[in-house]
């Protein structure tokens, strides 16, 4: 079962106090910016009229995407026209609170908008200004539009297949190994600013988080560049992945006990102690014939059987769980991993816990994702606004909040 959680309450984890302009859309900077909101950032989510991408995102509850529902918890929204002069004061107004500025626009943008980090660096000692793109600034493909998909193919991510063609990974995994980076990153600044009164900039491109990310497992022939080095084979994950009787079930034994506990499971005990498969150098040579061996042995065991015996003998295994057989696996429902809140729009949510547990700061899900502009009135009275000036920029269409639907 989820763990029932009750909104409403007060940003509890190592981040409270912090506040963040969360200037970005789509997915790599909004999940670093929520991933700031579960640890106690108050994060203030700008966008135009026309919304974040993600809100067209499917499927939906009374118009709330569950992709964006996910990505922007913990946010609330301001809806400001950054093309005209009263949006773009207001835009600095807010910047001026911050102790963080996220964007993920082309290079240059926020420059030219008169909202960079140049513009508030001297005012804002210790602000951490973060820029987030696809290639970085420079070179061939820096005015390329660039999302996950490019990037998997300029990374190296999209042969990761063993065999075959290239295949892109069924997952927009470039953008959240970035958006994992992002965060950690703007965490190490403002540990910087507290420690020496100064902010700085923070620049990262997909490309170099997806490289760093791939780099040590997918490159090692690539590594070591003297002459005479020894090559391997390009790593194959598909033979952790092996076909029973009835079903399917990883397994990725790696210490010796661990093959050897295999082997016994496996009823092959006669390779124990072979030297072909006596260490990790002799099996990455021989490793055809060992994937040969075990997938003619995983097929005569049901799944079941299997589980039975890996746990007997210690062998890292898994049962492959189906998309809708994840909620309720044991170990996720023991961890309590997957909470459930009522959205004021929505209804009932599913998501994942925050998944840093701090003993004495408690990440939460605090404040539900907010519809487009929800927030307008309450952040532009905190900028020190009045009614009849809120209700003034509303009229002129500088601000804009999405009709409400439940």
């Amino acid at each position: 079962m989820t763990q029932r959680v009750n909104l409403g309450g007060e940003a509890t984890g190592p981040l409270q106090g912090v506040r963040v302009i969360d200037f970005t859309a789509v997915y790599s900077g909004p999940i670093a910016a929520s991933i700031l909101g579960d640890q106690g950032a108050q994060v203030i989510k700008v966008e135009s009229a026309k919304g974040d991408l993600m809100r067209s995102g499917l499927p939906q509850s009374q118009g709330m995407p569950g992709p964006f529902a996910t990505m922007n918890r913990n946010k609330r929204s301001l809806c400001l026209d950054l093309q005209s002069p009263e949006g773009l004061d207001i835009a600095r107004k807010l910047i001026a609170t911050a102790d963080v500025v996220m964007e993920n626009f082309r290079p240059g943008v926020m420059d030219r908008l008169g909202l960079g980090y140049d513009e508030f660096k001297q005012a804002q000692p210790k602000l951490v200004y973060a820029s987030i793109n696809g290639v970085g600034a420079t070179g061939p493909y820096a005015k390329r539009r660039v999302y996950d998909a490019v990037i998997q193919a300029i990374s190296g991510f999209a042969t990761l297949q063993p065999k075959g063609d290239p295949a892109m990974v069924n997952n927009l995994v470039c953008d959240k190994i970035t958006s994992l980076t992002a965060a950690e990153a703007i965490v190490a600044a403002l540990f910087q600013a507290e420690r020496s009164g100064h902010g700085q900039r923070v620049e990262l491109s997909m490309l170099d988080a997806s490289l760093f990310f791939l780099w040590p497992d997918t490159m090692p022939n690539y590594t070591l560049l003297e002459e005479g080095i020894e090559t391997v084979p390009d790593g194959d994950h598909s033979m952790f992945m092996r076909k029973t009787k009835d079903g399917w079930i990883a397994a990725m034994p790696v210490q010796q006990a661990e093959i050897d506990g295999t082997f016994k499971a496996l009823e092959l005990d006669e390779l124990i102690g072979d030297p072909r498969f006596a260490d990790f150098a002799s099996r990455a040579r021989n490793r055809e014939l060992i994937n040969e061996v075990l997938n003619n042995a995983y097929v005569k065991f049901t799944t079941d059987t299997l589980c039975e015996r890996f746990e007997e003998n210690d062998v890292p295994y898994s049962r492959i769980n189906m998309r809708h057989e994840i909620p309720g696996d044991p170990q996720v429902t023991a961890m309590q991993a997957l909470w459930t809140y009522d959205h004021p729009r929505a209804g009932k949510i599913c998501s994942p816990r925050p998944p840093a547990q701090f003993a004495n700061t408690p990440s939460n899900i605090h404040t539900h994702t907010p519809s487009l502009g929800e927030n307008n009135g309450e952040i532009l009275l905190e900028l020190g606004f009045t009614q009849s000036e809120v209700a003034a920029l509303e009229a002129s269409d500088v601000i804009y909040a999405e009709p409400q639907t439940r």
